[in-house]
Protein backbone atom coordinates (compact mmCIF):
# COMPACT_ATOMS: atom_id res chain seq x y z
CA UNK A 1 0.00 0.00 0.00
CA UNK A 2 1.16 3.28 -0.86
CA UNK A 3 0.91 5.67 2.26
CA UNK A 4 2.24 8.70 0.19
CA UNK A 5 -1.64 9.45 -1.18
CA UNK A 6 -3.57 11.65 0.81
CA UNK A 7 -7.48 12.37 0.04
CA UNK A 8 -9.03 15.71 1.44
CA UNK A 9 -12.72 17.25 0.68
CA UNK A 10 -13.14 20.91 1.10
CA UNK A 11 -16.62 22.43 1.77
CA UNK A 12 -17.60 25.32 3.60
CA UNK A 13 -14.49 27.15 3.87
CA UNK A 14 -12.74 23.71 5.68
CA UNK A 15 -10.63 20.91 4.98
CA UNK A 16 -11.70 17.39 5.72
CA UNK A 17 -7.98 15.06 5.43
CA UNK A 18 -9.04 11.74 8.13
CA UNK A 19 -11.69 9.40 6.49
CA UNK A 20 -11.71 5.71 7.86
CA UNK A 21 -13.36 4.73 4.24
CA UNK A 22 -14.46 6.40 0.71
CA UNK A 23 -14.95 5.67 -2.58
CA UNK A 24 -14.42 8.18 -5.69
CA UNK A 25 -15.57 7.05 -8.91
CA UNK A 26 -14.67 8.58 -12.81
CA UNK A 27 -16.17 6.58 -15.56
CA UNK A 28 -15.90 7.80 -19.46
CA UNK A 29 -18.94 6.50 -20.47
CA UNK A 30 -21.35 7.21 -16.91
CA UNK A 31 -22.28 11.06 -17.50
CA UNK A 32 -22.17 11.75 -13.30
CA UNK A 33 -18.96 10.89 -10.62
CA UNK A 34 -20.13 9.34 -7.54
CA UNK A 35 -17.94 9.89 -4.20
CA UNK A 36 -18.70 8.25 -0.85
CA UNK A 37 -16.84 9.55 2.31
CA UNK A 38 -16.76 8.00 5.49
CA UNK A 39 -15.62 9.54 8.48
CA UNK A 40 -15.91 11.37 12.28
CA UNK A 41 -17.87 13.70 13.59
CA UNK A 42 -16.21 16.48 11.18
CA UNK A 43 -17.11 18.97 14.12
CA UNK A 44 -18.56 21.88 11.59
CA UNK A 45 -21.90 21.67 9.97
CA UNK A 46 -22.01 19.93 6.41
CA UNK A 47 -25.24 20.29 4.78
CA UNK A 48 -26.50 18.71 1.17
CA UNK A 49 -26.45 21.06 -1.61
CA UNK A 50 -23.14 22.34 -0.98
CA UNK A 51 -20.44 22.45 -3.20
CA UNK A 52 -17.32 21.00 -2.47
CA UNK A 53 -14.24 19.83 -3.89
CA UNK A 54 -12.01 16.59 -3.39
CA UNK A 55 -8.35 16.40 -4.42
CA UNK A 56 -6.37 13.34 -3.91
CA UNK A 57 -2.62 14.18 -3.61
CA UNK A 58 -2.98 17.82 -3.86
CA UNK A 59 -4.59 17.20 -7.14
CA UNK A 60 -8.32 17.96 -8.08
CA UNK A 61 -9.86 14.44 -8.38
CA UNK A 62 -13.95 15.97 -8.19
CA UNK A 63 -15.94 19.07 -8.03
CA UNK A 64 -19.36 18.96 -7.00
CA UNK A 65 -22.26 18.57 -5.22
CA UNK A 66 -23.17 16.85 -1.95
CA UNK A 67 -26.09 15.28 -2.29
CA UNK A 68 -27.14 12.72 0.90
CA UNK A 69 -25.56 12.77 4.23
CA UNK A 70 -25.74 10.28 7.24
CA UNK A 71 -25.31 10.20 10.62
CA UNK A 72 -25.33 8.00 13.23
CA UNK A 73 -24.38 7.70 16.62
CA UNK A 74 -23.40 4.59 18.63
CA UNK A 75 -21.06 3.68 21.97
CA UNK A 76 -18.08 4.79 20.03
CA UNK A 77 -19.52 8.00 18.91
CA UNK A 78 -20.76 9.65 15.94
CA UNK A 79 -20.10 8.59 12.55
CA UNK A 80 -21.21 10.24 9.31
CA UNK A 81 -21.43 9.10 5.37
CA UNK A 82 -20.90 12.07 2.83
CA UNK A 83 -22.31 11.25 -0.87
CA UNK A 84 -22.30 13.29 -3.70
CA UNK A 85 -21.69 13.71 -7.24
CA UNK A 86 -19.56 16.20 -9.58
CA UNK A 87 -21.35 18.97 -11.82
CA UNK A 88 -22.27 16.80 -14.73
CA UNK A 89 -24.78 15.70 -11.70
CA UNK A 90 -26.59 18.49 -12.30
CA UNK A 91 -27.19 18.33 -16.07
CA UNK A 92 -28.34 14.65 -15.23
CA UNK A 93 -31.00 15.78 -13.14
CA UNK A 94 -32.30 19.22 -14.58
CA UNK A 95 -34.89 19.13 -17.03
CA UNK A 96 -35.44 20.56 -20.04
CA UNK A 97 -37.92 23.52 -19.38
CA UNK A 98 -38.21 24.89 -23.12
CA UNK A 99 -38.37 22.81 -26.37
CA UNK A 100 -37.19 24.64 -28.93
CA UNK A 101 -36.16 23.31 -32.12
CA UNK A 102 -32.51 23.48 -33.18
CA UNK A 103 -32.23 23.51 -36.84
CA UNK A 104 -28.85 24.70 -38.11
CA UNK A 105 -27.66 25.30 -34.65
CA UNK A 106 -23.75 24.53 -33.67
CA UNK A 107 -23.31 22.70 -31.04
CA UNK A 108 -21.86 25.19 -28.91
CA UNK A 109 -24.58 27.41 -29.12
CA UNK A 110 -26.70 24.88 -28.32
CA UNK A 111 -24.82 23.96 -24.73
CA UNK A 112 -24.66 27.39 -23.75
CA UNK A 113 -28.47 27.75 -24.31
CA UNK A 114 -29.47 24.58 -22.40
CA UNK A 115 -26.47 25.58 -19.85
CA UNK A 116 -27.66 29.06 -19.27
CA UNK A 117 -29.89 28.33 -16.14
CA UNK A 118 -27.99 25.77 -14.88
CA UNK A 119 -26.00 26.69 -11.74
CA UNK A 120 -22.41 26.59 -10.80
CA UNK A 121 -21.10 25.80 -14.82
CA UNK A 122 -18.50 27.82 -15.98
CA UNK A 123 -19.37 27.25 -19.98
CA UNK A 124 -15.85 29.43 -20.61
CA UNK A 125 -14.14 25.93 -19.11
CA UNK A 126 -15.97 23.26 -21.96
CA UNK A 127 -13.67 21.95 -24.10
CA UNK A 128 -14.86 21.35 -27.63
CA UNK A 129 -12.49 18.88 -28.79
CA UNK A 130 -10.16 20.00 -31.55
CA UNK A 131 -11.24 20.16 -34.80
CA UNK A 132 -14.90 19.82 -33.16
CA UNK A 133 -16.16 23.39 -33.24
CA UNK A 134 -13.83 24.71 -36.31
CA UNK A 135 -11.85 25.37 -34.44
CA UNK A 136 -7.51 24.28 -35.00
CA UNK A 137 -7.61 20.81 -35.73
CA UNK A 138 -3.70 20.37 -34.27
CA UNK A 139 -2.94 17.10 -32.42
CA UNK A 140 -5.42 15.58 -34.33
CA UNK A 141 -5.21 13.40 -37.86
CA UNK A 142 -6.18 15.22 -41.13
CA UNK A 143 -8.79 12.71 -41.72
CA UNK A 144 -10.06 13.25 -38.00
CA UNK A 145 -9.90 16.22 -38.77
CA UNK A 146 -12.48 17.17 -41.36
CA UNK A 147 -15.14 14.63 -39.86
CA UNK A 148 -14.60 15.93 -35.98
CA UNK A 149 -15.82 19.35 -37.97
CA UNK A 150 -18.95 18.30 -37.69
CA UNK A 151 -19.25 19.38 -34.12
CA UNK A 152 -19.67 22.91 -35.64
CA UNK A 153 -22.44 22.05 -38.13
CA UNK A 154 -25.76 22.71 -36.64
CA UNK A 155 -28.11 19.48 -37.50
CA UNK A 156 -31.23 19.71 -40.19
CA UNK A 157 -33.62 18.59 -37.81
CA UNK A 158 -33.41 18.54 -33.78
CA UNK A 159 -35.53 19.45 -30.99
CA UNK A 160 -35.91 18.94 -26.97
CA UNK A 161 -38.96 16.48 -25.66
CA UNK A 162 -40.89 17.28 -22.51
CA UNK A 163 -39.15 15.06 -19.66
CA UNK A 164 -35.67 15.14 -21.29
CA UNK A 165 -33.08 15.88 -19.20
CA UNK A 166 -29.99 18.61 -19.86
CA UNK A 167 -28.01 16.19 -20.30
CA UNK A 168 -29.86 13.92 -22.51
CA UNK A 169 -30.21 16.52 -25.01
CA UNK A 170 -26.46 17.37 -25.17
CA UNK A 171 -25.74 13.80 -24.92
CA UNK A 172 -27.82 13.04 -28.02
CA UNK A 173 -26.68 16.50 -30.16
CA UNK A 174 -22.91 15.07 -29.66
CA UNK A 175 -23.60 11.42 -30.87
CA UNK A 176 -25.28 12.18 -33.44
CA UNK A 177 -21.92 14.25 -34.61
CA UNK A 178 -19.81 11.46 -33.64
CA UNK A 179 -18.81 12.37 -30.69
CA UNK A 180 -19.43 11.90 -26.69
CA UNK A 181 -20.44 14.23 -23.70
CA UNK A 182 -18.16 13.82 -20.97
CA UNK A 183 -16.59 15.40 -17.48
CA UNK A 184 -13.21 14.87 -17.02
CA UNK A 185 -12.43 14.43 -12.78
CA UNK A 186 -11.43 17.95 -12.53
CA UNK A 187 -14.89 19.12 -13.44
CA UNK A 188 -14.35 19.52 -17.26
CA UNK A 189 -17.02 19.27 -19.74
CA UNK A 190 -15.96 17.79 -22.71
CA UNK A 191 -17.65 17.08 -26.25
CA UNK A 192 -15.07 14.79 -28.52
CA UNK A 193 -13.73 11.53 -28.46
CA UNK A 194 -12.21 8.95 -26.46
CA UNK A 195 -8.62 8.51 -27.01
CA UNK A 196 -7.32 6.17 -29.51
CA UNK A 197 -3.79 6.26 -29.68
CA UNK A 198 -0.37 7.87 -28.35
CA UNK A 199 1.98 7.24 -25.67
CA UNK A 200 0.35 5.48 -22.06
CA UNK A 201 -0.05 6.98 -19.63
CA UNK A 202 0.05 4.25 -17.17
CA UNK A 203 1.12 0.11 -17.15
CA UNK A 204 -0.17 -2.77 -15.31
CA UNK A 205 1.52 -5.58 -15.07
CA UNK A 206 0.13 -8.74 -13.76
CA UNK A 207 2.56 -11.83 -14.07
CA UNK A 208 1.61 -15.46 -12.88
CA UNK A 209 4.75 -16.25 -10.86
CA UNK A 210 4.02 -12.13 -9.24
CA UNK A 211 7.74 -10.84 -10.05
CA UNK A 212 7.42 -7.13 -10.21
CA UNK A 213 3.42 -7.08 -10.41
CA UNK A 214 1.93 -3.62 -9.41
CA UNK A 215 -2.19 -5.55 -9.53
CA UNK A 216 -2.74 -7.35 -6.69
CA UNK A 217 -6.46 -8.42 -8.16
CA UNK A 218 -7.77 -8.60 -11.76
CA UNK A 219 -10.66 -10.05 -13.44
CA UNK A 220 -11.00 -10.09 -17.39
CA UNK A 221 -14.87 -9.56 -18.61
CA UNK A 222 -16.12 -10.89 -22.11
CA UNK A 223 -19.73 -10.12 -22.87
CA UNK A 224 -21.46 -10.60 -26.18
CA UNK A 225 -24.77 -8.79 -24.59
CA UNK A 226 -24.47 -5.57 -25.85
CA UNK A 227 -22.49 -6.08 -29.01
CA UNK A 228 -23.65 -6.46 -32.43
CA UNK A 229 -22.37 -7.69 -36.14
CA UNK A 230 -23.99 -5.44 -37.97
CA UNK A 231 -24.96 -1.23 -36.85
CA UNK A 232 -27.48 0.30 -39.36
CA UNK A 233 -28.49 4.12 -38.79
CA UNK A 234 -32.12 4.80 -40.34
CA UNK A 235 -34.28 8.00 -40.25
CA UNK A 236 -37.68 7.94 -39.39
CA UNK A 237 -40.08 5.40 -40.78
CA UNK A 238 -42.45 6.60 -42.59
CA UNK A 239 -46.16 4.73 -42.51
CA UNK A 240 -47.56 1.49 -41.06
CA UNK A 241 -47.07 -1.20 -44.02
CA UNK A 242 -44.21 -3.82 -43.61
CA UNK A 243 -41.49 -2.59 -45.31
CA UNK A 244 -37.37 -3.28 -45.19
CA UNK A 245 -34.69 -1.37 -44.00
CA UNK A 246 -33.35 -0.93 -47.52
CA UNK A 247 -37.29 1.59 -47.78
CA UNK A 248 -36.89 3.77 -45.18
CA UNK A 249 -33.83 5.96 -45.56
CA UNK A 250 -31.17 4.12 -44.24
CA UNK A 251 -28.30 6.76 -43.77
CA UNK A 252 -25.01 4.49 -42.88
CA UNK A 253 -24.43 0.83 -42.04
CA UNK A 254 -20.96 -0.82 -40.70
CA UNK A 255 -20.25 -4.24 -39.39
CA UNK A 256 -18.38 -5.40 -36.86
CA UNK A 257 -16.13 -8.59 -38.19
CA UNK A 258 -15.41 -9.40 -34.47
CA UNK A 259 -18.90 -10.70 -33.71
CA UNK A 260 -19.30 -14.46 -33.79
CA UNK A 261 -22.32 -14.67 -35.52
CA UNK A 262 -25.49 -12.34 -37.18
CA UNK A 263 -27.09 -10.12 -34.68
CA UNK A 264 -28.17 -6.85 -36.37
CA UNK A 265 -28.73 -3.46 -34.38
CA UNK A 266 -30.95 -0.33 -36.32
CA UNK A 267 -30.42 3.28 -34.67
CA UNK A 268 -32.87 5.94 -35.53
CA UNK A 269 -31.33 9.11 -36.17
CA UNK A 270 -33.90 11.99 -37.27
CA UNK A 271 -32.24 15.03 -36.79
CA UNK A 272 -30.05 14.24 -40.39
CA UNK A 273 -26.90 13.68 -38.71
CA UNK A 274 -24.01 15.97 -40.69
CA UNK A 275 -21.99 12.32 -40.56
CA UNK A 276 -24.26 8.99 -40.04
CA UNK A 277 -21.60 6.93 -40.28
CA UNK A 278 -19.21 8.63 -37.30
CA UNK A 279 -22.54 8.51 -35.15
CA UNK A 280 -22.53 4.68 -35.80
CA UNK A 281 -18.73 3.79 -35.96
CA UNK A 282 -19.44 5.40 -32.26
CA UNK A 283 -22.21 3.38 -31.46
CA UNK A 284 -19.96 0.26 -32.10
CA UNK A 285 -17.16 1.67 -30.09
CA UNK A 286 -19.56 1.84 -27.23
CA UNK A 287 -20.53 -1.26 -27.48
CA UNK A 288 -16.76 -2.70 -28.28
CA UNK A 289 -15.95 -0.82 -25.06
CA UNK A 290 -19.10 -3.06 -23.04
CA UNK A 291 -18.17 -6.05 -24.88
CA UNK A 292 -14.77 -6.33 -23.36
CA UNK A 293 -13.26 -5.15 -20.51
CA UNK A 294 -9.89 -5.84 -17.87
CA UNK A 295 -10.40 -4.87 -14.35
CA UNK A 296 -7.61 -4.41 -12.24
CA UNK A 297 -6.90 -3.39 -8.30
CA UNK A 298 -3.32 -1.71 -7.70
CA UNK A 299 -2.01 -0.43 -4.49
CA UNK A 300 -2.45 3.76 -3.97
CA UNK A 301 -3.62 6.37 -5.81
CA UNK A 302 -1.12 7.14 -8.30
CA UNK A 303 2.15 5.84 -10.34
CA UNK A 304 5.26 7.55 -10.70
CA UNK A 305 3.45 10.71 -9.39
CA UNK A 306 0.51 11.07 -11.49
CA UNK A 307 -3.00 10.34 -10.19
CA UNK A 308 -4.80 7.22 -11.94
CA UNK A 309 -7.14 9.07 -14.90
CA UNK A 310 -10.00 8.25 -17.27
CA UNK A 311 -9.26 8.00 -20.83
CA UNK A 312 -5.78 7.66 -20.37
CA UNK A 313 -3.97 4.78 -22.31
CA UNK A 314 -2.66 1.68 -20.04
CA UNK A 315 0.14 -0.87 -21.16
CA UNK A 316 -1.26 -4.21 -20.04
CA UNK A 317 1.81 -7.19 -19.41
CA UNK A 318 -1.06 -9.77 -17.96
CA UNK A 319 0.73 -13.14 -18.51
CA UNK A 320 -1.87 -15.43 -16.91
CA UNK A 321 -4.21 -13.88 -19.96
CA UNK A 322 -1.66 -13.83 -22.50
CA UNK A 323 -2.13 -10.42 -22.86
CA UNK A 324 0.60 -7.77 -24.18
CA UNK A 325 -1.22 -3.99 -25.22
CA UNK A 326 -2.34 -1.04 -24.88
CA UNK A 327 -6.15 -0.17 -23.20
CA UNK A 328 -7.98 2.58 -22.96
CA UNK A 329 -8.50 3.74 -19.13
CA UNK A 330 -12.79 3.51 -19.33
CA UNK A 331 -13.43 3.85 -15.11
CA UNK A 332 -11.48 4.44 -11.66
CA UNK A 333 -12.02 4.43 -8.27
CA UNK A 334 -10.57 5.70 -5.59
CA UNK A 335 -11.12 3.55 -2.75
CA UNK A 336 -10.44 2.63 1.10
CA UNK A 337 -11.46 0.12 2.84
CA UNK A 338 -10.19 -1.90 5.98
CA UNK A 339 -10.02 -5.45 3.73
CA UNK A 340 -7.76 -3.97 1.30
CA UNK A 341 -6.01 -0.40 2.35
CA UNK A 342 -6.05 2.22 0.22
CA UNK A 343 -6.40 1.30 -3.79
CA UNK A 344 -7.33 1.80 -7.66
CA UNK A 345 -9.38 -0.01 -9.14
CA UNK A 346 -9.20 0.31 -12.87
CA UNK A 347 -11.26 -0.65 -15.58
CA UNK A 348 -9.94 -1.19 -19.17
CA UNK A 349 -11.05 -1.50 -22.14
CA UNK A 350 -10.07 -1.43 -25.87
CA UNK A 351 -9.00 1.62 -27.07
CA UNK A 352 -10.96 4.02 -29.42
CA UNK A 353 -11.77 2.42 -33.39
CA UNK A 354 -11.95 6.58 -34.43
CA UNK A 355 -9.06 8.80 -34.29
Amino acid sequence: MSMSDKIALTVAGRRLEKFFGYRVEADLYCADKYFRLDLADPGFAISEGMRCELHVNDQIALTGLIDRITDADDKSGTTMTIEGRDLMGLLVDSHVETYPDFENIPLRELAEQLLATVPFINQKAIVYQAGLSGASASGTSPGAAGALASLGVGQKHGHAEPGQTVFEVLRRAAMSRGAIFFSLPDGTFVFGRPKASGTPAYSIVHRADGRGNNAFRSARVRDLSRRYSKIAVVGQQQGNDQIGLDEINTKATITDDTMPFYKPFVAVLNDDSYSPEQYARLLLEMQRAAGFQLIYSVAGHNQNGRNWSINELCRVRDAKRRIDGTYLVASRAFELNKRDGRFTEIRLCLPGVMQ
